[in-house]
């Protein structure tokens, strides 16, 4: 089922998104001190557009998946660095947040449609 038949359209999919991508952020930061660990993260927007195109979720996180190069790379081969990962992780819950109200606002529109109000 394409993004646009459903009631919530590119919004319901973009949250999908953002919540995929938040998680991979936050597995950078929990690997911030695992030595050869490779930080890792979604290109929304070719994401957005895989899944746009009839690719699963999981399909479309999968090929939109880069690998962020340092920098200041570490002796030890690990490329998380801190400040980076916070920043996109803060701006990212934004716009979760920001997605979800749309969302919201759509699910209250739709209740007040069915009881007629």
């Amino acid at each position: 089922m394409s993004s646009e038949t459903t009631p919530f359209g590119t919004m319901g999919t973009a949250l999908l998104l953002r919540s995929q991508r938040l998680q991979m952020l936050a597995s950078n930061i929990a690997n911030a001190a695992t030595p050869g660990y490779k930080a890792r993260d979604v290109d929304f927007g070719a994401a957005m557009d895989a899944a746009q195109n009839g690719l699963a979720i999981d399909a479309s996180v999968a090929r939109a998946t880069r690998y962020r190069v340092p920098v200041n790379p570490s002796l030890d081969g690990n490329t998380v660095e801190m400040s980076t990962e916070q920043t996109q992780f803060a701006e990212n819950a934004v716009q979760y947040r920001a997605t979800l109200s749309f969302l919201e606002g759509r699910i209250s529109t739709l209740r007040r449609a069915l009881k007629g109000e």
